[in-house]
């Protein structure tokens, strides 16, 4: 399958309790979305994957069967999460998926300072990783998608 038509929605980050469950990372905008995709990993079956509750705003309790105690949910940590672009909610105008500004040009002061080569985040908001290895904040970011660029402060 071609990783373009995958977009990374979360990350199992520890096990949950003893019984095989799992946390997840969520990337997508409500946690509870989980309940509705079709998750692709490669460490699980199609349709293996099954949302559990939502216990902050970008955490997710999940289970996946076949996976039933504390040692077998910790073999999955770090594995990523997909759903098929496809899948996703259709988007409205001025809106767009973060997949979809990678290699946009990133703008500060007026002068160009990288290309998006990726987004992190690691709790306190999204940071764009530059492809010179700086990363900048993308809160209130200008994203101009005809331009493809992002203005950051």
């Amino acid at each position: 399958m071609e990783d373009n038509k995958k977009i990374l929605i979360g990350k199992i980050v520890a096990p949950q309790g003893i019984r095989g469950e799992i946390r997840v990372q969520s990337f997508a905008n409500k946690p509870e979305d989980f309940k509705n995709f079709r998750i692709i990993c490669n460490k699980c079956e199609s349709n293996k994957f099954h949302f559990v509750r939502a216990i902050k705003q970008d955490v997710v309790i999940a289970k996946i069967d076949g996976v039933d105690d504390r040692n077998a949910a910790e073999t999955l940590r770090g594995t990523e999460l997909f759903v098929l672009r496809d899948d996703l909610p259709k988007l409205q105008d001025n809106e767009y998926y973060q997949s979809d500004l990678i290699g946009f040009d990133v703008i500060r002061d007026g002068t160009k300072i990288g290309v998006v080569e990726c987004f992190q985040n690691y709790g306190a908001g999204d940071i764009i990783e530059l492809d010179n290895g700086e990363m900048v904040s993308f809160k209130n970011a200008d994203v101009d998608i005809q331009n493809k660029t992002i203005k950051v402060l």
